[in-house]
């Protein structure tokens, strides 16, 4: 049931750098409106994230019920993930100038609920993110093995974005002269190089799994 929390943990801090304009919109609020304006939109963009993982859950659910024991299942997983990391870099190389602008569109009038409704379309009618739930989804399944691991598996992600999100608001202050959206836009860049790899590794594990496996243990032994 606890197998892969790590994966999971790691994936909802990388997930936190990598959800398009709530990422840098989430410090600039937190700078010209304070923690909890950043917050209220941050609780809004999660309750999208959970809209999409509960839609993605139950559509998925007879497909991975059928392909749960299939060892490809993980390599899947890996190529969804890697396919998003490809697109989201592939956009951003191209949204400078709309990164520009979403940088300096935050007006300083607080409304919480504003906000939060803000931030829930703004990842609501981003479709990446429901791609990049199903790959988490199927992730989950791969390396769990019951029902209640997949949902602590998503469970963890959340909060694992929660924390990093929170930690952005809270330093966000210290950040506020190098949040250029030139900083913006390279950051956005290696997040997408970063799914990139994290897909790649699954696919990996899915293709090699012994080989990986001796490789691990090297490791562990190594360090211990």
């Amino acid at each position: 049931m606890f197998d892969g929390l790590a994966y999971a943990a790691l994936y909802g801090f990388i997930l936190a750098f990598a959800v398009g304009p709530v990422f840098f919109i989430i410090i600039e609020t937190s700078i010209t409106k304070g923690f909890r304006s950043a917050l209220a939109f941050d609780l809004g963009a999660i309750f999208a994230d959970i809209i999409f993982i509960t839609f993605a859950y139950y559509s998925t659910s007879q497909i991975l019920e059928k392909i749960k024991d299939d060892p490809n299942l993980i390599i899947f997983g890996g190529l969804i993930l890697l396919a998003f990391g490809i697109i989201s870099y592939i956009k951003t190389s191209k949204s400078f100038r709309k990164i520009v602008r979403e940088h300096y569109s935050v007006d300083t009038k607080k409304n919480l609920f504003g906000l939060f409704v803000k931030g829930f379309l703004l990842n609501f009618i981003n479709f990446g993110v429901l791609a990049g739930w199903i790959g988490v989804i199927i992730m989950a399944n791969a390396l769990t093995t019951t029902s209640e691991g997949v949902i602590l598996f998503l469970s963890t992600v959340l909060i694992s974005m929660l924390i990093t999100d929170i930690a952005k608001m809270l330093l966000a202050k210290k950040l506020k002269s190098k949040m250029t959206p030139r900083v913006i836009f390279k950051t956005k860049k290696w997040v997408s190089i970063l799914i990139i790899v994290f897909g790649s590794v699954m696919i990996l594990q899915g293709t090699f799994p012994k080989e990986l496996a001796k490789l691990k243990q090297i490791l562990l032994d190594f360090f211990s």
